[in-house]
């Protein structure tokens, strides 16, 4: 009989690690509080529309190949991805646009009508961002940081690349004009981070778009959810959704260091890791809320990584992430998302539209720092798959989702009061700027909170992308994706090293490759 492994949560990062469990020989199963599988990433259908409830914008289809090609299988047979132009249209509170993507003479095209002389700071702008890309993703994107000797080896080739400053001041070094810092700026928002304090290590997102462009899968994001479920079903995982575990069961042991000290006094050496990882607390499997306890030899971990270290395993056995540690975290903003169809189809509006506000650095420093809502002045993403997929709404109407970010439950908003009140504020806005006739050609319309993050994917503090990827909580400080505390426990997910957005949680799965062992032959 194989080994057995068990992965609590179903999303994408989930999903990759079951692929990578499987592939290393493991009986793997999947398990998830939601009905259906996806995480963030699940689908809302409503009177013929389809929702993509989360993530939408495919940057790294290369990752999703892998998962596909672990099994000899080409991920084209399961879901089709196609490049969407532009990839961002960006909305100034002028009324003025800049569509952001396409070829490099496109974007450039796009940069001389706002100013010219940004151009060559542009260019200059991408080769730094590759030299970031070379090192922070090709380099250590699927490296485990779990060891302070990990950290202070690559150091030096981090400080060199300048990702001691924030994402703004890597922005600002090379463009001169505001509207286009915000351009080049905005994409930690997609991974719940403020541009101005995220490591400039995210900006190497910049060329990881020019590099692999942007795509949408046709059908929605919940298309590429049903393609790797359906692989893994056909390699043998098995999937129990509608079940929540409460608890991750543990067998005692000595600590690392009483291991440490018992084997120096008895043998006068050191104890080398993999003998604690065999006689310390380990992983005995998982309880799951009105069913029973579940053994495994291995336990992954794609839920919230804050939410799990706090409520499923018990505070004798994390020495690493006491309660304290936890609670001062920075947390990235929540969400509040507005769901809803048209009756009539709205054929100049982008697939992916960011609508700027006003302004810029202060609602952010109200959003991640104050915990204040902004009501008269935010900034929106525009969602609008049927420019590309006609077929996620009825014959002559538009599906569309409007994101927007928010703070966390952190903050004192009433979300049972506010929330209808701001579907409200956003239907004005969108109606007012860019979306005419809105209110009358509604279809259907429902929203989400940052409540929903908390109360249906586990989130600490409805957080929409777990923490936020400061310089302070990136690689060897942000989640391990091996626990030190508690050996055959793994995580991946948003919280996790790298980071949150589809980029990242795949390549947490794959820092597995580097941590798991082979599963042994029985």
């Amino acid at each position: 009989m194989p080994p057995t492994a068990l992965v609590i949560g179903a999303g994408f990062g989930g999903l990759a690690a079951a692929a990578r469990l499987r592939a290393r020989g493991y009986a793997v199963t999947v398990l998830d509080k939601q009905d259906q599988p996806g995480g963030r990433a699940t689908v809302y259908r409503r009177d013929g529309f389809t929702f993509d409830a989360g993530p939408t914008v495919v940057t790294a289809h290369f990752l999703f190949d892998e998962l596909f090609a672990l099994f000899g299988k080409r991920r084209e047979d399961y879901v089709e991805f196609r490049e969407v132009y532009p990839w961002y249209r960006i909305g100034f509170a002028d009324g003025t646009y800049f569509n952001y993507g396409g070829t490099l003479e496109q974007t450039l095209d796009e940069i001389r009508k706002i100013e010219p002389a940004d151009c060559d700071g542009y260019l200059r702008l991408l080769a730094h961002t590759k030299k970031i890309f070379d090192v922070g993703f090709t380099q250590l994107g699927d490296r485990p940081f779990d060891t302070v000797w990990s950290m202070v080896k690559v150091s030096p080739q981090l400080m060199t690349l300048g990702t001691w400053r924030t994402v703004w001041q890597m922005a600002c070094k090379y463009i001169k004009n505001d509207k286009l810092r915000r351009v080049f700026s905005f994409q930690p928002l997609l991974v719940g981070g403020n541009p101005f304090n995220t490591t400039s290590i995210y900006s190497l997102i910049q060329y990881l778009e020019r590099e692999w462009k942007v795509h949408f899968a046709m059908g929605g994001t919940g298309a590429i959810v049903s393609g790797i479920v359906k692989l893994l079903e056909e390699e043998g995982v098995t999937f129990r959704l509608g079940e929540e575990v409460e608890q991750i069961q543990i067998k005692r042991g000595p600590t690392e260091a009483q291991h440490r000290a018992m084997f120096k006094m008895e043998t006068g050496g050191t104890a080398p890791p993999e003998r604690w990882r065999q006689q310390g607390p380990h992983v005995d499997g998982v309880r799951v809320k009105g069913v029973g306890d579940l053994n495994a030899d291995v336990v992954v971990c794609n839920a919230d990584a804050p939410t799990v270290h706090k409520h499923l395993i018990a505070p004798e056995f994390r020495s690493n992430w006491p309660d304290k540690k936890i609670d001062n975290l920075r947390y990235s903003m929540g969400l509040f998302v507005w769901y809803f169809g048209t009756t009539k189809q709205y054929p100049d509006v982008a697939h992916h539209t960011i609508l700027l506000g006003d302004r810029y650095a202060e609602h952010l420093k109200e959003m991640f720092d104050l915990k204040e809502l902004a009501l008269d002045d935010f900034s929106t993403y525009l969602h609008r798959p049927t420019a590309t997929d006609p077929s996620m709404a009825p014959p002559g109407c538009d599906a569309f989702y409007v994101l927007c970010p928010v703070p966390n439950l952190q903050s004192d908003v009433d979300w049972k009061t506010m929330g209808p009140r701001y579907r409200d504020l956003i239907l004005d806005d969108l109606e007012r700027r860019h979306l005419p006739g809105l209110r009358a050609n509604l279809a259907v319309d429902f929203f989400v909170t940052p409540e929903h993050f908390r109360d249906n994917l586990n989130t600490l503090h409805g957080t929409g992308f777990s923490i936020q990827p400061t310089f302070g909580q990136s690689a060897y400080f942000r989640f391990h994706n091996r626990s030190g505390d508690i050996a055959n426990l793994y995580f991946v997910g948003a919280g996790t090293h790298p980071g949150a957005g589809m980029p990242g949680v795949l390549c947490s799965a794959k820092v597995l490759e580097h941590v798991l062992p082979p599963a042994p032959k029985r």
